[in-house]
């Protein structure tokens, strides 16, 4: 894959495959951790019915915990990539931001992980340590052959908003410097903004689907523009899971990321 030309180890490649789509190199990834951080929200209190809801549609990969892992992460039998999350911190913390390390890399692979990630909040009174277990993890991941996927958000007293372009770009290349494979962080808000952080980046950058929006034809635009800068794909979490057509939902957001299909196509997509 041209995507992973600056992969060389072999584990890595033949992991990231089964993760990312082989025709179009790019990713739809949901998202299902937010039960550590907010609790059982709706849309994930049947992890079982909602992984299956979204293999239907045609994501390539979901991020669990390990405890949602080991009770069922393959729903009904459908197969789907599997990203094992290593980070946590809840909503009640004293400090939100602050992200610790629940789970180790080998533990992941032992559940059959195809990859793993990790939560940086760029600017938070914490985030030299968490710079810390980016490095190590990074380190641990480069020896098993296991993708890296960091999650960099600037959050933290210094940053105003969290979306503005220049610290959109610092937290991406500070994950890929500290050694992940895939950074996954926030869109900007238009394509020119993104493609400077894109261009930026030695490494695939997918997006985060953000708080829930207005109308699917809003998140499907943000989707499709951030993919026109050179986003490798998107990570979506409430906008799908809770979604009324989460099925339909998430078909159309496949659409938008490996065919790069028209909005109002995808659309059919959804039942009304």
């Amino acid at each position: 894959m041209k995507l992973f030309d600056s992969v060389r180890n072999i584990g890595k490649i033949i992991r990231l495959e089964r993760i990312f789509n082989k025709e179009s190199e790019k990713t739809v990834i949901i998202p299902m951790d937010h039960g550590v951080s907010s609790g059982p929200l709706e849309g994930l209190t049947d992890m079982k019915k909602i992984v299956n809801l979204v293999a239907d549609g045609g994501a390539n990969a979901v991020v669990e915990h390990k405890g949602i892992v080991r009770h069922g992460h393959r729903g009904y039998g459908k197969d789907i990539g599997l990203i094992v999350h290593l980070s946590a911190g809840t909503s009640l913390s004293p400090d939100p931001n602050k992200k610790v390390i629940v789970t180790t890399v080998e533990e992941a692979i032992r559940m059959g992980a195809d990859a793993v990630s990790i939560h940086v909040n760029v600017g938070a009174d914490t985030d030299c340590e968490m710079y810390s277990d980016l490095g190590r993890i990074a380190e641990i991941c480069e020896y098993w052959g296991m993708p890296l996927i960091a999650m960099m958000y600037p959050r933290g007293r210094k940053i105003e908003d969290e979306r503005e372009p220049e610290v959109v770009a610092h937290a991406a290349r500070l994950g890929a410097e500290l050694g992940a494979d895939i950074i996954k962080t926030s869109y900007t808000g238009d394509i020119d903004s993104f493609k400077d952080v894109v261009k930026g980046c030695p490494v695939p950058i997918v997006i985060a689907g953000g708080p829930k929006t207005n109308t699917d034809e809003e998140f499907l635009r943000m989707v499709k523009d951030a993919i026109e800068a050179g986003a490798a794909g998107v990570a979506a979490g409430r906008n799908v899971f809770q979604h009324k057509d989460v099925v339909g939902i998430t078909r159309a957001l496949s659409m938008i990321v490996h065919k790069n299909s028209e909005i109002e196509e995808a659309l059919k997509q959804i039942k009304k």
